[in-house]
């Protein structure tokens, strides 16, 4: 799989930024990290990237990730990209520094856990369409984003997330896979509840650290750019 990847800069360890469902490299443009050296991928099916009739949970993903990366990362994913960077993380270890999960695709209650059926049948049938009603009112290059992305490319991330083998998308499945996680991991959250749940699972690394933003909503790292470049660079400094 021959990824679309943007980089830049030249120091420090790499920033690996993995976008969300129906997102692309874009989804980052407001991010500022000077000259830390980053990379920017679309994920399979997205973007710029080919988009194949198969291969979209998240190991899947993340394998595609691997090619891009000549030394280990901070991976940085948002949403679905939490998911992507939380199973490059435990299926390739050896290529992940630390984590940054914003808003993570994991850790789906019981309300939550009721309604994947019909979103997914839904997708099935409807393609973003149906993704736009379930996301609700997004900002204007999200929504764009979503827009491009093809319908079954939406279905199966989603079922790779929540419904096919090995999904970890629910919570008791989260909890069980998040385990597997060594690495120092930074959860942004603005959802306390999530954030608690998160903060709560036992045998974390003890960098790990758990941040909550209840003000912002699911794209937050959109919302406060510069708040959240402070928050990851700090917390890796340290």
């Amino acid at each position: 799989m021959r990824l679309h990847v943007a980089t830049s800069g030249h120091i420090g360890s790499p920033l690996l930024l993995v976008h969300g469902w129906g997102g692309d490299h874009r989804a980052w443009h407001t991010l500022d990290f000077g000259e830390r050296r980053v990379i920017v991928p679309d994920l399979r099916g997205h973007g710029r990237s080919p988009a194949p009739p198969t291969g979209y949970r998240p190991a899947d993903l993340a394998g595609d990730l691997l090619p891009l990366l000549d030394e280990p990362v901070v991976a940085v994913g948002h949403s679905m990209g939490a998911q992507v960077v939380t199973a490059l993380a435990v299926e390739h270890p050896e290529a992940v520094k630390a984590l940054v999960v914003i808003a993570p695709a994991y850790g789906a209650d019981d309300e939550e856990e009721r309604l994947i059926p019909g979103r997914l049948a839904a997708l099935r049938a409807e393609g973003a369409a149906a993704a736009l009603r379930q996301l609700g009112p997004l900002p204007a290059p999200v929504t764009e984003q979503l827009l491009a992305t093809p319908g079954h490319v939406l279905a199966e991330c989603y079922a790779g997330m929540y419904t096919e083998p090995g999904a970890f998308g629910v919570r008791p499945e989260s909890a069980r896979y998040l385990a597997r996680r060594t690495c120092p991991v930074l959860a942004v959250h603005n959802v306390p509840e999530a954030a608690q749940w998160e903060a709560s699972l036992p045998g974390q690394h003890p960098r790990s650290r758990t941040a909550v933003w209840p003000e912002a909503g699911h794209f937050l790292h959109v919302e406060r750019p510069g708040a959240f470049v402070d928050l990851v660079t700090s917390w890796w400094d340290e």
